[in-house]
């Protein structure tokens, strides 16, 4: 299992959520809130099914709102993760 990155959630965030036009998604936005960049709960539920398609990481419900930017929803991710 690969480990996510920052630049992975900013592919997912694109291909799954769309980008808002205003955001910046290519600057620094590993600790801005996912609401900061125009991503309400939904996209970001859907951000995360797509993190379990892709990485084989579930996201539980109740973790949704603690991950409430790019970098804590990589910690996450990579904390979780199967290593073979």
């Amino acid at each position: 299992m690969t480990k996510i990155n920052l630049d992975d959630v900013r592919r997912l965030l694109r291909e799954s959520a769309g980008v808002d036009e205003s955001v910046d998604l290519d600057g620094d936005v590993g600790d801005l809130e996912f609401q900061d960049l125009g991503y309400d709960s939904l996209a970001v539920l859907e951000l995360t099914a797509r993190i379990e398609q892709e990485y084989g990481v579930k996201v539980r419900e109740d973790d949704v709102t603690e991950l409430t930017t790019p970098a804590r929803l990589v910690d996450y991710v990579n904390r979780h993760a199967v290593v073979p």
